[in-house]
């Protein structure tokens, strides 16, 4: 981050103050560029830390002053635009969650447990069984998702996050067949009518309940004892059918933002290697 005033900072912050030959926007783009030797550098194995003499051994290349404002003018330009497509995802998530409230949250809709919702199984394999070039997605408690050479599963199914080290747990969809690890929960729904994607909505909504709710101290996990408290609301199948037809709608908005906010994250990141090494 780059602070204009006068702060403080506790002492695992790192300050670095430019002389009068760098812009402090440039020096800090420089040093965003640097993330990955830093993250080599890091020298701890619970909380990484990278310390001053780390800072100290990384070289730069500085150009003239005017140069740099040249540079980082682009970058803003650049980062402006990344920055405006991920609020208009976020934007678009909160419409989805917005319209779930205003049809859904009423009286109306009957509240199901956890066992009249869902059929709940794991997968069976470790979590490093992942093949580069697999021909089937594997669905590990990470956020993203790998590849694998068998599946074990073919169904239209929600993935569960079982662990993870802070309790920030996640949710996947998937339709065909895939492979799961042993610690991922994967749900089908009880009625074949019914809509994944209100149900996936409304377990993401249970996300950060869940987290205070997980059990053990340096990996936090969820029982099915967590899980078989959990209620959701249970609209008829016409009104589920029409949340799910809006989603998708939203989803397909959310799909040509994602794919445009991709691109100009490649040309950050080549602008970045041109200009920074």
């Amino acid at each position: 981050g780059i602070l204009t005033k006068e702060s403080t900072c506790n002492q695992q912050i790192n300050a670095i103050i430019p002389n009068e030959r760098i812009d402090g926007k440039y020096l800090a783009y420089l040093i965003y560029n640097k993330k990955e030797y830093m993250q080599k550098k890091a020298n701890a194995p619970v909380v990484p830390i990278i310390n001053k003499t780390d800072f100290s051994n990384i070289e730069i290349t500085i150009c003239d002053k005017l140069k740099q404002i040249e540079i980082v003018n682009k970058l803003d330009k650049v980062q402006e635009i990344i920055d405006i497509r991920k609020k208009q995802i976020k934007q678009l998530d909160e419409l989805i969650k917005s319209q779930f409230s205003q049809r859904f949250e009423n009286d109306k809709c009957p509240n199901y447990k956890w066992k009249e919702v869902f059929n709940t199984t794991t997968g069976k394999l470790d979590s490093n069984a992942m093949v580069e070039g697999g021909n089937y997605p594997f669905f590990t408690c990470a956020k993203e998702s790998f590849w694998i050479d068998k599946y074990a599963f073919d169904c239209e199914a929600l993935l569960l996050a079982g662990n993870n080290a802070a309790g920030i747990y996640d949710v996947k969809y998937y339709k065909g067949k895939f492979n799961a690890y042993q610690r991922t929960y994967v749900l089908t729904l009880k009625n074949h009518e019914w809509s994944y994607q209100l149900f996936k909505l409304q377990l993401e909504e249970k996300l950060e309940l869940l987290r205070h709710q997980s059990k053990g101290t340096n990996t936090r996990y969820l029982t099915m004892t967590i899980l078989n408290d959990l209620e959701f609301k249970i609209p008829s199948v016409e009104e589920q059918n029409k949340f799910a037809e809006f989603v998708k709608q939203i989803d397909k908005q959310k799909f040509e933002i994602q794919k445009s906010l991709e691109e100009i994250q490649k040309l950050q990141e080549s602008l970045m290697n041109k200009y920074f090494g």
